[in-house]
Formats: C-alpha cells, sequence, structure tokens
C-alpha cells in the first residue's frame, strides 16, 4: 500500500491480528481509511469485518497491531475512549433501550445538561431536527420497544449523528432492515457527511449497494486481507470473486412436483388484523401451503409480512379469520398451543428472540425441544447430546466447540442455529422471517441449503423476506403483500424481479 498518500488517510490499521480460544479472526490485516470518503469493508461471514471494526471502535482490543489516527499512534480501551478521538459505530444488532424512549436512547451517554440537571427540552428539540434530516419523523417520546426493527434502526443512526466531532463513522450492516426509500435517505446523508470531511467505514452484504454508494472497497476473506480497489474501478463479479474465491449466485432448486396434487397443509382465510388507530394491519389475507412446499411471503416494510407471521404463532389473539392445518380448524391461542399445532418460527431478529446469549451452543439448539430430551422431568445429557450433535452435523454448524457461547459463532452459524433450534420441535410448518439477513452470500447459499433439505423431508415452510434473489432463489410460490393486502400469487416462471416489485407497490399511493 502506498504510504505517500497519508494525508487522504484518516486511518491506518497495521499487521491487525485477533486471537480466540481455537480461531484466529484477524491474520496480519492492514487496512486504510480514506478521509471523507465511504471505505467498504467486504466479506464472507466469519471473514473478520465485525471483529475489525469491533477493534477500531473500542469494543475488542485486537491480539496485535497497531492504529494509527492522523499520524498519531492510537489504542482505544472501550467506546467511550473511541468516541473521545471520533469514531462512532452503528451496530447490526441493535443496542438500544427498549424501556425507554427515543430522545433519552439519542442521547444516552451524552446528555446535554442545564446546570446539573438533565436538559429535556433541548434533548426532545434536538432529537426532532435529528429525525427531520433522516426524513423520518418519529415522536421523541415513543417508545424505543414499540418500533419496528427499521425504525429503531434509524434511532441508532440518529444517535451517532448527534456527535459534533464525529471523524469516523462504522457502519455494520445499517441497511439490513430499512425499506429501499430509507435506504436512500440514508445513501444521501453518507454522502453529507463526507461532504463535512467525516469518513465512513461500511459492512454490507448488498453488492449492488456497496457498487452505490461505496468509494473505496476491501476484500476480507478467514480473516485475511485479500484486495482492495476503488469502486469506480471494479464490479460485482469482481467482488464476488474476491469474496469466495468464485463465481456464486444463488442457484434456483429445480423441484418436479405436482403441487396441485400435494395435500395442503395450511389454509389461512381471511386473516384481518385491525391497526390501533383505524384500519388494517392486514386485510384479509388468504393463502394455501402445500406438504413439502417453500412458500415466500414478499413486500416492503409494513406490508405486513412479519404480522401474517404473529398472528400465525399466536401473538395477536385480536385476529379474526380462519386457520385451517391439514383440513382441520384450529383455534389459535398461545404460542405454546401453536408449537403444539405444528407451528415452529425462526424469527427475523436473531440476537433477541431466537437465541439466549447467555447459554452455549448446545443449550441454544436444545432449548425448545427440552420435552424431547427429557426422561420424565429429568433432563437426559446424553439425549441433548445425541440430538445436538445429530443437529449440528445435519445443518453444518461451524463450531469449535458446542459449548463456548453462542456469541462466538459468526452471524450465518449463529442463524443455523435458530434454524436447527425451531426444527428440533419436529414441527409441520416451519416460519423463517428473513432467515438470511445479516448473512453473507456463502452463509446464505447453505442456509438455502438447508431450507431445501427440510422441504424436500416433507416440512413445510413459509419465508418472508424483501430480498427479491432470495425470493427468486428458494420459493416455489410468493404471495406478495402490500399495505396488509394480497395484491398478488405467482408460481413458477411468473417469479420473477420485476413481478414482485411491481405487486409490492401496488395499493402503495
Amino acid at each position: 500500500m502506498a504510504e505517500n498518500k497519508d494525508k487522504d488517510i484518516v486511518m491506518k490499521c497495521r499487521h491487525m491480528e485477533k486471537v480466540y480460544p481455537g480461531t484466529k479472526a484477524l491474520d496480519d490485516v492492514d487496512f486504510n481509511i480514506y478521509r471523507g470518503k465511504v471505505n467498504v469493508l467486504i466479506g464472507e461471514n466469519g471473514a473478520g469485518k465485525s471483529t475489525l471494526m469491533k477493534q477500531i471502535a473500542g469494543i475488542e482490543q485486537p491480539s496485535s497491531g497497531k492504529m494509527y489516527l492522523d499520524g498519531e499512534e492510537v489504542s482505544f480501551k472501550n467506546t467511550t475512549e473511541a468516541r473521545a478521538k471520533g469514531v462512532g459505530i452503528i451496530h447490526q444488532e441493535l443496542s438500544l433501550f427498549p424501556n425507554l424512549n427515543v430522545y433519552q436512547n439519542i442521547f444516552m451517554n451524552n446528555e446535554q445538561k442545564k446546570g446539573v440537571v438533565v436538559n429535556n427540552e433541548i434533548h426532545k428539540q434536538k432529537t426532532k431536527e435529528v429525525l427531520e434530516r433522516l426524513e423520518y419523523p418519529i415522536d421523541p417520546e415513543a417508545k424505543v420497544g414499540d418500533l419496528r426493527v427499521g425504525q429503531q434502526q434509524m434511532i441508532e443512526i440518529a444517535r451517532n449523528l448527534i456527535q459534533d466531532d464525529l471523524k469516523i463513522l462504522i457502519m455494520d450492516e445499517p441497511t439490513s432492515s430499512l425499506s429501499q426509500s430509507e435506504v436512500q435517505v440514508l445513501f444521501k446523508i453518507m454522502r453529507e457527511l463526507n461532504a463535512q470531511g467525516i469518513s465512513i467505514v461500511y459492512i454490507s452484504h448488498r453488492l449492488e449497494e456497496i457498487m452505490e454508494i461505496g468509494d473505496h472497497v476491501t476484500i476480507l476473506r478467514d480473516g485475511k486481507y485479500v484486495d482492495d480497489a476503488a469502486v469506480k474501478d471494479i464490479d460485482v463479479p469482481w467482488i464476488v470473486q474476491k469474496m469466495t474465491g468464485s463465481n456464486k449466485s444463488y442457484p434456483k432448486k429445480e423441484r418436479d412436483i405436482d403441487w396441485e396434487k400435494q395435500d395442503t397443509v395450511l389454509e389461512v382465510k381471511d386473516l384481518c388484523l385491525p391497526k390501533k388507530g383505524g384500519g388494517w394491519l392486514l386485510d384479509h389475507v388468504s393463502f394455501k401451503l402445500k406438504r413439502g412446499e417453500i412458500l415466500g411471503i414478499y413486500g416492503l416494510m409494513g406490508a405486513g409480512r412479519t404480522e401474517v407471521f404473529e398472528c400465525l404463532m399466536g401473538l395477536h389473539p385480536e385476529h379474526t379469520g380462519e386457520v385451517y392445518v391439514d383440513g382441520k380448524k384450529i383455534k389459535i391461542k398461545n404460542i405454546a398451543e401453536q408449537i403444539k399445532n405444528g407451528f415452529a418460527l425462526v424469527p427475523e431478529d436473531r440476537q433477541a428472540e431466537g437465541l439466549v446469549q447467555t447459554l452455549d451452543i448446545e443449550k441454544n439448539i436444545s432449548l425448545s425441544s427440552l420435552k424431547t430430551c427429557c426422561n420424565k422431568f429429568v433432563l437426559s445429557k446424553q439425549k441433548e447430546d445425541e440430538y445436538v450433535d445429530a443437529q449440528i452435523k445435519d445443518i453444518h454448524i461451524k463450531v469449535a466447540d458446542k459449548h463456548l457461547p453462542i456469541l462466538s459463532l459468526s452471524g450465518g452459524n449463529q442463524q443455523k442455529c435458530v434454524i436447527g433450534k425451531g426444527v428440533l420441535t419436529d414441527p409441520k410448518i416451519l416460519l423463517m422471517d428473513e432467515p438470511s439477513r445479516g448473512i453473507d452470500i456463502g452463509a446464505k447459499t447453505e442456509v438455502f441449503d438447508i431450507i431445501n433439505q427440510y422441504a424436500d423431508r416433507g416440512l413445510s415452510i413459509i419465508c418472508v423476506s424483501s430480498e427479491l434473489k432470495e425470493m427468486l432463489a428458494i420459493a416455489n410460490r410468493v404471495v406478495v403483500l402490500s399495505n396488509g393486502i394480497k395484491t398478488a400469487e405467482f408460481t413458477d416462471d411468473e417469479i420473477t424481479e420485476d413481478n414482485l416489485v411491481l405487486a409490492s407497490y401496488k395499493g402503495h399511493h
């Protein structure tokens, strides 16, 4: 790397290493952050991207290596020290306080005082201003726990924008839960920050996004530096090839099944869910699911996709409509009852809802099916072991030791644990909410393989996703929702990006 361009480089990382017991997450990595640019960091899961970012942001300390900020050597014991030097980070897994309101979250650790008293008037005012700048009017007094994931992501971003002396802003997958229009606003703000001389480090799995917003790309693979280049000099195939060492897109698995003849496992008729202030979150939605079928539910944020799952899992007793399983009408009471009825859910926010972070890998996988592993009332250690080992092997979870804490796994492997856990209850119908959110191409392909394997064994799967490519890759049939209404249903060759996009905007004025 040429060292003469130093004035263009705000931060240099040299020979960065991070060793965990059993793995080397970073292996002699050099990384430059160019001043006033969007510096993209790309790599599959477990490539070391998040580890490197955590070191720059003071969340973790390198095992060895040096960091220079504006030519001066720095090391951060914690995020407070990093922030003091102008380094902020926006996490992929949200770190907000759900029980506090919006402005309290935004000014957490950054309180403005009036004498000795916290000045909440200023907080509210500044919160309003920063959210207006994000073109995202949320009431500063709203409770964060009541907001959708995409809205929470915006709050997380707003928190960093109120810092005055920001030099470097790290964004780890900031768009994974944002809609298309929200992403465009975010990009606009990133460009404004660049214009103010602020450097952005950007991690994303969406390659077309990287081409649109990135200035410089650095690629990591298996904890090592692979290559870097200016975005104007490269294209997507170059990135994919460097990331994977090969050219991967998602191959669609052709399934030669006459769906007309397959048994209907689930039928949903006229599912309605009222909105709090009037109107509908779901407005007479009907669909069928056949045995072994993978049904996709596609739509923009707020279209009602997640709500369908929440109704089916018994989280909305106020819903109306009829649900039949194997031709029998069921009454949906609560989650435990729905698990008995054969439903299992792999939630979107795997950190908060899918995993118990304090337990180890094995316990996380066996959690939902402790009944199966019990002899009368005692948890049979041996049974749990056999069960979990089979599951780990079944879905290729990369684990050094199943007794390590769950968070030591990469996002993709955590996701496989969540799927493993869902399948252990031996469901008939598996509901997957954004199964590949925040995981890389390689892990995605594996997760898709797992989904297909289970479908081949006769498990019926409904998959909610906002990623077109995912729908094209795995769904045998797709239902499109827009503003709570089913606007279209496509099978086989009709499942195209154009069809899905057009249907998802119907009913939007």
